[in-house]
């Protein structure tokens, strides 16, 4: 599931200057969408690259923002209208303005905009997620059963997004039923909020790994190799790294150059991670050569813990360097597995032991790394189920 930041900047917030101040908060926090009033799509696509949701008004104004090049990426019903309780719901929803809009043939809005009032808007929303792409719910008197409701009954047939008012409500809605809702409108001015609101998107993104301890059986010199280090566009913490190894079903922790050496300068961005034929593991659970990272693509940045992120490579360093072949056996259900890696013979290459930060140098037989252990063999990175022989 991906999760998503949407922003509230129509014109309950205030004038465009207040509108304008919370959107460019939003841009620079990185939000994925901005709401707003369909009057203000070119305004907001003046102010930077985001996706653009309105409220959808009249249809002349839809047919105006077209000839004009301002047409939001979804329209959404209900502002003034049935979702909001500005006009009664009908006894019957077959008899919905809103829902009649969200049926109509000619995709005239994509979204639905529902403020859960009592049950009868509960049962409304979901009526309304049947032909929604969207479906914003946003509570009144309320704060987890209806989201809980509509999380176990709308399935994955919409986006269902949580009104939110603050980044601790943004953490309750991600986590809800354990599957969380797909997104939070976020109804919040204060730039530090927005902030702390994408990083609660970004922590329930991120998936956290069972790192284990592997025996150390062999450190042994192999000559020069074609070595390659990953310099990231964000800096890495002390207890952060990347999963690297020969073997796919075995990646070593390798930390991140961020330890002071009397000789080298920190580089709090950069892991030294191996030969070019060793996988990396990249977010989404997938693998990548060494070798065949470039700037642009993403890596998963890892920390002791298991916990993980993205990380954007900025530059890949490929130089001859001598080399180090690190073996080690992990303890599986069928008895014990070797995995091994080759890592630059160096002092400034450290992994994570029982002891702790480890130059690769002072490694020895018998000392325990830590690593990540899964028994999948990989086809082009993906995890496949065959058998597959490494060695």
């Amino acid at each position: 599931m991906t999760r998503s930041v949407w922003l509230k900047a129509d014109g309950t917030v205030g004038d465009w200057e207040s509108r304008k101040e919370r959107i460019t908060a939003g841009l620079e926090a990185g939000v994925d969408w901005v709401l707003v009033d369909e009057t203000d799509v070119a305004r907001v696509r003046e102010l930077g690259d985001v996706n653009v949701a309105a409220f959808r008004s009249d249809a002349d104004l839809v047919e105006d923002a077209e000839s004009e090049g301002a047409v939001a990426d979804a329209y959404v019903v209900g502002k003034n209208g049935e979702g909001d309780g500005t006009v009664d719901l009908p006894p019957d929803f077959s008899g919905s303005a809103d829902l009649s809009t969200l049926r109509r043939d000619d995709d005239r809005a994509q979204g639905a905009y529902v403020r859960i009032l009592s049950e009868e808007y509960e049962r409304f929303a979901e009526a309304a997620a049947a032909d929604a792409e969207y479906t914003i719910v946003v509570g009144e008197d309320w704060t987890i059963i209806p989201l809980e409701n509509l999380i176990a009954r709308i399935g994955e047939e919409t986006d269902l997004i949580a009104g939110v008012t603050s980044a601790e409500e943004a953490r309750t809605a991600f986590e809800t039923l354990e599957l969380g809702a797909d997104g939070v409108l976020l109804d919040a001015g204060d730039p530090d909020e927005i902030r702390s609101t994408c990083e609660a998107r970004d922590a329930a993104e991120r998936e956290h790994l069972d790192l284990q301890y592997a025996e150390v059986t062999a450190v042994e010199r192999t000559g020069m190799a074609d070595r390659v280090c990953v310099d990231t566009g964000s800096l890495m913490e002390h207890d952060e790294g990347m999963l690297v190894g020969s073997m796919s079903r075995g990646l070593f922790f390798v930390h991140a150059e961020t330890a002071e050496s009397p000789y080298v300068a920190s580089r709090p961005f950069r892991v030294n991670a191996g030969a070019v034929h060793a996988y990396v593991r990249s977010p989404g659970g997938g693998t990548q050569y060494l070798a065949e990272l470039a700037s642009g693509d993403e890596v998963q940045v890892v920390n002791t813990e298991g916990d993980t992120r993205e990380a954007v490579v900025g530059r890949v360093k490929i130089e001859k360097r001598p080399m180090f072949r690190v073996q080690a056996e992990v303890e599986t259900e069928e008895g014990t597995d070797r995995i091994e890696t080759l890592l630059q013979n160096a002092e400034t290459i450290k992994v994570h032991t029982r002891e702790g930060r480890t130059a690769v140098t002072d490694l020895d037989a018998g000392d325990e790394m830590l690593v990540y252990y899964e028994d999948v063999a990989r086809h082009f990175g993906e995890a496949v189920e065959e058998s597959i022989i490494e060695k």
